[in-house]
């Protein structure tokens, strides 16, 4: 398994979430509409954007933590090591997701 490959993606990820996460923080921010010159269905649909961006920003925090997390295994030697059973987490599960911690017995296991 390739280490350095697994790392180079991941820290690709890291910065195009820092970037998602910019440009939701500026969506999410708070909605000043002036009333007397826009119609309430333009509220409702501006409330409801910064509702979905606030949700964006949340997974995105999330997705952030779960990379850091999987770059702090790689910098420990620990990357591709089960966290439950600390056995070989499949290359196609770290294909598929390289922030993967668990094998595909222990996430079946998991769910």
């Amino acid at each position: 398994m390739n280490i350095e490959l697994f790392r180079a993606r991941l820290l690709t990820e890291q910065n195009q979430i820092a970037e998602a996460i910019d440009q939701a923080q500026r969506a999410s921010a708070t909605v000043e509409l002036d009333q007397s010159s826009v119609g309430r269905v333009s509220r409702i649909d501006a409330l409801q954007q910064q509702a979905l961006a606030q949700g964006l920003l949340m997974r995105l925090n999330n997705r952030k933590r779960k990379v850091e997390a999987a770059l702090t295994r790689v910098n420990s030697g620990t990357y591709g090591l089960c966290c439950a059973c600390e056995g070989d987490v499949e290359p196609e599960r770290l294909n598929a997701d390289p922030a993967s911690v668990f094998c595909q017995m222990c996430a079946a296991e998991r769910q």
